[in-house]
């Protein structure tokens, strides 16, 4: 029996849990206020406070930290690698403690699942981390040699539900191809060709549909224009873009059971905005089944809002069910894609990746397709 701790740091919370082999024992959703996180200037300054609460939850089980046969986390803001399960290892923790990708909550769990590790001699791994880029070149063509398209998006849910249809259908997920929307705060659509994304919107940036809090693509003329007009300060034209857009800058919210609510009083504008995000992700999905040449074995449709099928899931179906057969997986259950990586590499199924190797041989890619682009 193997026993799996995992390790999920968010904005505003951090979800731990523990398995033994595929059977979840414990889970904790630790809900972090702004007055508790507001003391803390950087993200990684975050750090103690949260493996103290880590601590505490193994404590409180009934466990030590040495009983473990594995930690595993969220992959934050890393270099960019091909999906996988990866050994945390020094170069791992340096860029993330860095923050030369950007700070995130995220970042803290491969460091603190280390710092355990550290202690005990037992492994920590990270899994599918939103940096995860497996992009065709012909996907990061922009449309100008000055901007790269990026590939930054719900890898961990992607990959896991990708795997979970190819067990369905008693396939391998290297045999299928499949267009998978993560439908949350965030969203992101990706194609899936024979076990790797090669394209997919970069929905940290606001690149794609918009979402309950994300404008998502917009006209550029008209966002140049507003970012000039000095009515705005950057860090006030970015939360436009992050934060205060998609439903929030229309309706005032980001909860889709409100915007139901809403709906179903006779709110016409309401409905008019919510069945415009429905329309806006039925268009991405269609522009990733022409990636896909139009050989697509399932459109998959997961992450919170995937809950919600009054409205939004039947809306997207019938735009989008021409393609291919749509299949819905509501919710993202992170602990759980956690926990079974983990185990795979336990039982000797899956050879963890090297983070300072696969980084490298990224770069290295990239640098080549560059000299193509801008020579």
């Amino acid at each position: 029996m193997f026993r799996i701790l995992t390790i999920n740091p968010g904005s505003t919370s951090t979800k731990l849990s523990i398995f033994e082999d595929e059977r979840m024992v414990k889970m904790q959703n630790f809900s972090h206020s702004p007055d508790e996180l507001g003391r803390f200037q950087k993200i990684l300054d975050q750090l103690e406070f949260r493996e103290k609460i880590a601590r505490q939850f193994v404590e409180e089980t009934g466990y030590s930290l040495s009983s473990f046969s594995a930690f595993v986390s969220r992959g934050g803001l890393l270099d960019p690698i091909p999906g996988g399960v990866y050994l945390v290892d020094g170069l791992m923790i340096k860029t993330l403690k860095s923050g030369k990708n950007g700070e995130h909550a995220s970042n803290l769990g491969a460091i603190i699942a280390h710092r355990f590790s550290s202690e005990t001699g037992v492994p920590a791994y990270v899994v599918d981390p939103v940096v995860v880029d497996e992009m065709e070149d012909v996907a990061r063509v922009s449309g100008h040699p000055n901007y790269q398209r990026k590939s930054i998006f719900h890898a961990l849910n992607q990959k896991t539900v990708a795997k979970e249809v190819a067990r369905m259908m008693n396939k391998r997920y290297e045999e299928m191809n499949l267009v998978v929307a993560h439908m949350g705060g965030g969203i992101s659509i990706a194609a899936h060709r024979k076990g790797r994304v090669i394209d997919v919107n970069n929905a940290l940036d606001g690149d794609g549909p918009f979402t309950p809090e994300r404008s998502g693509t917009l006209p550029l003329t008209q966002l140049v224009d507003l970012c000039f007009s000095g009515k705005f300060t950057y860090e006030e034209m970015k939360k436009r873009i992050v934060g205060n857009g998609g439903l929030v800058a229309y309706l005032g919210t980001s909860d889709a059971r409100e915007v139901v609510r809403r709906i179903k009083q006779g709110d016409e504008w309401a409905k008019r905005v919510y069945r415009a995000m429905a329309y806006q992700i039925a268009k991405w999905i269609g522009k990733m089944a022409a990636v896909l040449k139009g050989e697509v074995d399932f459109i998959v449709l997961t992450g919170g809002l995937a809950h919600e099928k009054e409205f939004l899931v039947p809306w997207i179906t019938k735009r989008v069910s021409f393609i291919a057969p749509v299949l819905v997986f509501p919710g993202s259950n992170e602990e759980k894609a956690l926990a079974l990586s983990a185990l795979r590499v336990l039982r000797g199924e899956e050879k963890p990746k090297n983070y300072s190797e696969e980084s490298r041989r990224w770069r290295e890619r990239y640098d080549s397709y560059l000299d193509g682009i801008l020579r």
